[in-house]
């Protein structure tokens, strides 16, 4: 017969299966928790990446804006010159 009593054999069986299932809720605790950090960080790269083009159509804009303002300006400032000089 066994030396240790059957409710002590019973606690140290609930003990091994308890040890047992903790490494694998781990792993799954960690696996939901790197899921979540991925898409996570697939959404904050989706929004900059959206940002930075909606910054780089602004500035294309601003960009065309300023060369069509400068070649108006030159254009009258040549047309007066000329004029002037006349």
């Amino acid at each position: 017969m066994s030396s240790t009593p059957a409710p002590a054999r019973q606690d140290q069986e609930q003990d091994m299966l308890t040890a047992d299932a903790a490494p694998s809720e781990l792993a799954i605790v960690v696996d939901e928790l790197l899921n979540q950090l991925s898409s996570k960080f697939s959404n904050i790269s989706q929004e900059l990446i959206s940002k930075m083009d909606e910054m780089s159509r602004r500035l294309d804009g601003l960009e065309a804006t300023i060369q069509a303002s400068g070649s108006a300006r030159s254009e009258n400032e040549g047309g007066e010159g000329s004029s002037a000089q006349a």
